[in-house]
């Protein structure tokens, strides 16, 4: 049987309710459980190392411009991974290809560890970006192993981890980064590394064969992997120096070129990154444009203007960054842990679009209470705890959970990759378009930015009826 067929075959038994495998939902606690040891690799390399930057440029004798690359250059190698390996192991196997992006972290991990100097320090964190790909090879994992009725459970666990390991990651570095110095925390990401492969090798259950034929798409991985990064500092250099600036401007042109580049390739190979055919259909191309646009707009309140407001001692409310974290970002990560599983069993039930389009429409509320109430503590407070469960929990949940069942049948792990890549993009791009306006510090700037994130929110709401349901 060819691996068409067997997948469709597969898809009779998900629609039916049977599996080929009926033991394998008793097994799904311990399958989660090696997932999840994995994508903590990227959670840790994503929050911890923030509160340590500052520790970072005065041992490697840069400076704190200079050091922001540490995160960015992480957050971009990680787009383009998890574009180019979760595709890869349609061809490769999903087991294998995993166990390639934990040696490739553990190997960045290393360098960072002993880095004496940024160059060093920033090619490391390239090869850890690898890890964000474990993600997207968690989420078809489980679509492939598990019923209907334990993946979307399944699958919210998985996203949890995405906003952090409880919430307190971030602050357990700043902590290692105080007492023992940023190498430590390095350490620690490494164990976890090690972990994960041993367990991965051991327990995690192999594929009999690969979910697609034919060859690796390179040519246009490679199109679509420059397209990603000159769009990355398109919105760098755009917040900066400006969206007209001669910089901008040529990343800008950069990013077309590379992406017609991308789809003349598309349309030429037999077996292409996506088909272009899917990128034009409405179950493709609003999911990737509802994540965009979500990440845009809740994604920099969160973790951009409140975190800029809450340590703003003349109109914010003047706390120190530990204590602003533990305030305004460890809630919603927490709440997030305990509302993405249950918005995953809920989306299995009601049906995924259908939560997403509910959950954005509830991110609207929380979104204009903090852009009513800038100055109020406890009301921002309680907007983003609310966030917690509308953000972390259903939407982020279903959009993940729309990547995986959305994706073509031909290319499972295709549309996982580049909606991963989306995430990037759209917390780039919010962040990009209202720091001018949080950055002057005053009350009318803070409220300026938090608007345009609500309306940047009610654009994804709209793009999202845009879906339409895979038929299989």
């Amino acid at each position: 049987m060819n691996t068409s067929s067997a997948h469709a075959r597969w898809l009779d038994e998900r629609k039916s309710g049977t599996r080929a495998d009926p033991g394998a939902d008793s097994k799904a606690v311990s399958l989660v459980a090696v997932l999840v040891l994995g994508v903590i690799a990227y959670a840790l390399n994503a929050s911890m190392i923030t509160p340590a930057l500052p520790d970072m440029a005065r041992e490697l004798g840069t400076s704190v411009k200079d050091i922001a690359q540490v995160s960015s250059l992480f957050f971009l190698a990680g787009a383009v991974a998890g574009v180019v390996f979760s595709r890869f192991s349609d061809f490769t196997g999903r087991k294998r290809m995993l166990l390639a992006v934990l040696a490739a972290t553990s190997v960045g991990t290393i360098l960072c560890v002993f880095a004496p100097n940024l160059p060093t320090l920033l090619a490391g964190r390239v090869l850890q970006g690898a890890s964000s790909a474990a993600f997207q090879l968690a989420y078809v994992i489980l679509n492939e192993r598990l019923s209907a009725k334990v993946f979307g459970t399944a699958l919210g666990v998985i996203t949890s981890i995405n906003g952090g390991v409880g919430g307190l990651d971030g602050y357990l570095g700043g902590r290692l980064s105080d007492t023992l110095g940023y190498r430590s925390i390095f350490v620690v990401i490494l164990l976890v590394c090690i972990a994960a492969i041993g367990c991965v090798a051991l327990f995690l259950p192999d594929t009999a064969r690969p979910a697609a034929s034919g060859h690796m798409d390179w040519w246009g991985s490679a199109a679509l992997s420059i397209g990603l990064i000159c769009v990355t500092y398109f919105v760098s250099y755009g917040s900066s120096d400006g969206w007209t600036a001669p910089t901008a401007l040529g990343y800008l042109v950069g990013t077309v070129l590379s992406f017609v580049a991308f789809v003349l390739v598309e349309r030429r190979t037999t077996t292409p990154l996506i088909a272009v055919r899917h990128l034009r259909s409405r179950q493709v191309w609003p999911v990737v444009a509802t994540t965009i646009t979500v990440l845009a707009g809740v994604f920099a309140v969160i973790n951009f203007t409140v975190v800029i407001l809450s340590q703003n001692s003349d109109i914010g409310f003047g706390l120190s960054a530990s204590r602003s974290a533990l305030l305004y970002l460890a809630p919603a990560a927490v709440i997030g842990v305990f509302a993405a599983p249950a918005a995953g069993w809920l989306a299995g039930k009601a049906g995924w679009i259908k939560i997403l389009r509910i959950g954005l429409a509830l991110n609207i509320v929380p979104l204009a209470v903090i852009a009513l109430y800038p100055t109020n503590r406890w009301s921002v407070f309680a907007a983003i705890a609310a966030l917690g469960v509308v953000y972390n929990g259903l939407v982020l949940t279903t959009v993940n959970g729309l990547g995986v069942i959305q994706s073509p049948e031909e290319a499972p792990a295709a549309l996982p990759g580049l909606n991963g890549a989306a995430f990037g993009i759209g917390a780039g791009l919010g962040i990009g378009i209202v720091a001018p306006f949080a950055a002057q510090g005053t009350v009318s700037g803070f409220t300026t930015s938090l608007w345009i994130s609500c309306g940047i929110t009610t654009l994804a709401l709209a793009a999202s009826f845009c879906i339409k349901p895979r038929e299989s």
